[in-house]
């Protein structure tokens, strides 16, 4: 008897960029990828250094409201199900 060798399916397919690109939101993704990330890499130095976002504001030449805004969790005019929510009201800058 003669055993078959088993081959591992192969789960390649079509990158997500591709499919972002055909559906036409790949720019708009990855607008909102970079906001989260410069979000969360702000977020970590204020708590890592202590330091409140009028003091953040003031380290990068700007504004407290320009950290606001880009600290804002949701995103304004997207539908309800693309929107990340917070189990406690307020943002990630908050002092």
């Amino acid at each position: 008897m003669t055993t078959r060798k088993k081959v591992p399916f192969d789960h390649t397919g079509s990158a997500f960029d591709s499919f972002l690109e055909v559906e036409g939101t790949l720019e708009e993704v990855e607008a909102a990828v970079i906001k989260r990330v410069i979000a969360w890499q702000l977020a970590t130095a204020m708590s890592a250094g202590k330091v409140s976002k009028k003091a953040m504001a003031q380290r990068m030449g700007t504004s407290r409201s320009q950290l606001d805004r880009l600290s804002t969790r949701e995103q304004r005019g997207a539908p309800a199900n693309h929107r990340q929510g917070s189990s406690r009201p307020g943002n990630a800058f908050e002092s």
